[in-house]
Formats: C-alpha cells, structure tokens, sequence
C-alpha cells in the first residue's frame, strides 16, 4: 500500500470516528459505512439509502474479536462464523443484548462479517470499530461498484469516498443463519 493510500485510509477512519459516513470498497460492491454506535450516522445512512431501520443492518469487522460487544453466539453460530473459509459470507447470529435497535432492526439476531476486502478490514482495524456496512445505493437499485458511480448516487451527501477497487465477487455476499447453516440469500 503506497503512502497516497495509506493517508486517504487514515482520512476515512478519522470521518467515521467523527461520526461520519463513508464509502469504501468491499468484495463486491462499495459500501456505505459507519461507527454503528453512533446512531445519528446510522440514520443518515438509512435516510441516503430511504431504508427502514426494522431491517437491520450488517456490520463488518477485521477479525473476531471487533465483534465481541456485538454478538452473544452460541457454539454453534461460533463455529460456523469462525469457520477458515474463502467464501464471503454474512452470519446471522444472535445478538448481544445491549446491541442498539439501529444495527438490530429490533430482532435478537444482528448480521455480521469478517471482511477478506483489504481496504475495508483495514479501514475497521484504523477505525478501531466494526463498520456499518450496506450497499451504496438507494434500497431496489443497483449497488455502486466504483468511486464515480458513488459520487453519482449520493454527490455530496456523504462525508467521504475511500477509492479502491472492489474485490472479485459478482454479488453481494450469501447470508446464512449462522445457527442452522440455512442460506438466506445465495451470493
């Protein structure tokens, strides 16, 4: 990683520690992302995407352990959400108690996962928080799957593009309920 992108990673990070949205690459589309514990950034995201909060949020995160306050798994969901695989999947997995409305639509379950995307896990370890992470676009419309076409979308209503490349993924990540291995949404 050059020095030019190390610097717009560290510019990102201090935007959503400000309580700002971003927009950053992920495996297969950009996505519009937040501290989830600031609920004023949560809902200007939901406002940008005209989004109803009782359909929950997904939450991304560099490794396991950002998703400690965030989620009570049984041995079960853990094994599978911990789980060595290069699939990009998102786990529903039971919630921790005190995880706010806003991320959970209101359900004991949340949607988690760890990012492979090296922009996106490093923009969560910079951060120092798992992000709100959703599709850049308005809800039914095709996701953004480059820095203009964000910038098209959304103009000046968000605080900051983060470029890169998305990854390799044709479609948004698979959901699976992480306490049966159910598939919710094929990837």
């Amino acid at each position: 990683m050059n020095k030019l992108s190390r610097l717009k990673l560290r510019h990102a990070a201090t935007v959503i520690q400000s309580g700002g949205v971003v927009a950053y690459p992920t495996e297969a589309v950009f996505g519009l992302g937040c501290d989830p514990d600031c609920q004023t950034a949560v809902k200007q995201i939901l406002d940008l995407k005209q989004r109803s909060q009782q359909a929950g949020l997904i939450l991304i995160a560099a490794d396991a352990a950002q998703l400690y306050d965030w989620i009570t798994p049984t041995a079960a969901e853990r094994e599978r959400l911990f789980a060595a695989t290069h699939a990009v999947i998102t786990w529903i997995v039971t919630a921790n108690p005190l995880a706010p409305r806003w991320i959970t639509g209101g359900r004991k379950t949340i949607a988690v996962r760890i990012t492979r995307h090296p922009v996106a896990a490093a923009l969560c370890h910079l951060a120092d928080t798992p992000l709100v992470s959703t599709s850049a676009n308005r809800h039914g419309h095709a996701p953004a799957r480059s820095t203009l076409s964000v910038r098209c979308k959304f103009g000046r209503h968000i605080d900051y593009i983060l470029p890169g490349t998305t990854g390799r993924q044709r479609q948004p990540s698979e959901i699976r309920d992480a306490r049966t291995g159910t598939v919710l949404r094929p990837g």
